[in-house]
């Protein structure tokens, strides 16, 4: 899903949050008390790169990106002294079908684009294939990480929220135009 603040539908959002952080706590909740019993495993919860960082036109996504994060660490700190752990994944760009399944009413940046025509540059921007994702994601957790970083786009945006927290959006405005000109030909 993808609007501006001033332009959201509230039952959008809230479609965004079910699926995106009240799935994540209703899974978590089915499975944590099998998990605790047997005193072993690990609630593997997906937040996203944008639970990193705020980003222009995601605020529900963002914010439901967030919320698993902070959930999640709150759950993580819970679990201390249980056989139980928390895990944290951030992907960054995954070339799936997420952009072509949002719900999009206007471009909101005002470009005339097309719901087609913003997810192939979604998907233009990708970095990371399900398959890679997947083998990252269950390298993390056996290593024990509680904090899953997934493609390198992932590893930028970790940087940047902690080098300029204020700031990062200007950083990865100018690199995505930089990109931009560099795949339309343009190398000034």
């Amino acid at each position: 899903m993808t609007s501006s603040v001033l332009d959201a539908v509230p039952d959008d959002d809230q479609w965004l949050w079910d699926i995106n952080f009240h799935g994540v706590v209703n899974g978590t909740r089915a499975f944590l008390p099998l998990l605790v019993a047997q005193d072993s495993g690990a609630i593997v919860n997906t937040s996203s790169v944008f639970g990193l960082a705020g980003m222009p036109f995601q605020s529900a996504y963002c914010s439901a990106k967030f919320a698993v994060r902070g959930f999640t660490e709150s759950l993580r700190h819970e679990l201390r002294g249980t056989g139980v752990r928390a895990v944290t994944v951030h992907p960054g760009g995954i070339t799936t079908n997420i952009a072509r399944n949002a719900r999009i009413r206007k471009d909101p940046e005002g470009l005339g684009r097309t719901k087609d025509q913003m997810a192939a540059q979604f998907e233009a921007m990708t970095m990371t294939s399900p398959e890679k994702a997947a083998r990252i994601i269950v390298r993390g957790v056996e290593q024990g990480r509680a904090r899953i970083l997934v493609g390198p786009d992932a590893y930028l945006f970790d940087v940047l929220t902690r080098v300029a927290p204020t700031h990062y959006f200007s950083v990865l405005a100018r690199l995505q135009g930089a990109l931009r000109r560099r795949s339309n030909g343009d190398a000034r």
